[in-house]
């Protein structure tokens, strides 16, 4: 069954960092997609952004109000698509439309200074999809986080931490 991504593309009018995913998550069977990005329980997006600004994040009203004081903005590559076995994998997600469309227009008008992905799988599919962007504003540094899925266990939770840090804006 394809599926569209609930989320539109998050961009405060101060935006200069775009964080990209792939595409949300669900609760397998249940086919339950979650209010916003990353707000899928066992997601460490949210938790490692609250140790790095020493805030509470639980709603997406303290979250939109964290990117919009940072100037974050916040979308996924993928518009549409299918699920193997309704995973939330990404490696489970066949028959993109990818979106194109949305993010040219945030890097359009918006002065995007870098784009965060946040997965390795996120980079290559922007690499080989948004390759005309990537011409047209080569100037916006790329910049591939590790994955928050608890999934991806290859560094702990502290080292993302550590590299998240590294590359978010200071409050």
């Amino acid at each position: 069954m394809r599926e569209i991504d609930p989320f539109e593309i998050f961009s405060p009018a101060n935006a200069t960092i775009l964080i990209l995913g792939s595409f949300p998550a669900t609760d397998g069977a249940e086919g339950i997609t979650h209010e916003w990005y990353y707000s899928k329980g066992k997601n460490q997006f949210w938790r490692i952004l609250e140790a790095i600004y020493k805030l509470e994040l639980k709603n997406i009203s303290s979250q939109k109000a964290l990117f919009t004081r940072l100037g974050i903005a916040i979308g996924d590559i993928i518009l549409s698509c299918e699920r193997i076995n309704n995973s939330s994998l990404d490696a489970k997600l066949i028959n993109f439309e990818y979106n194109l469309d949305g993010i040219g227009r945030i890097l359009h008008d918006f002065p995007i200074e870098k784009i965060l992905f946040t997965s390795k799988f996120t980079e290559k599919h922007y690499k080989k999809a948004f390759n005309d962007l990537i011409t047209r504003f080569p100037n916006i540094e790329l910049i591939t986080l590790p994955s928050p899925s608890p999934r991806y266990v290859l560094i702990s939770k502290e080292e993302k931490l550590k590299k998240y840090r590294e590359v978010f804006p200071q409050l």
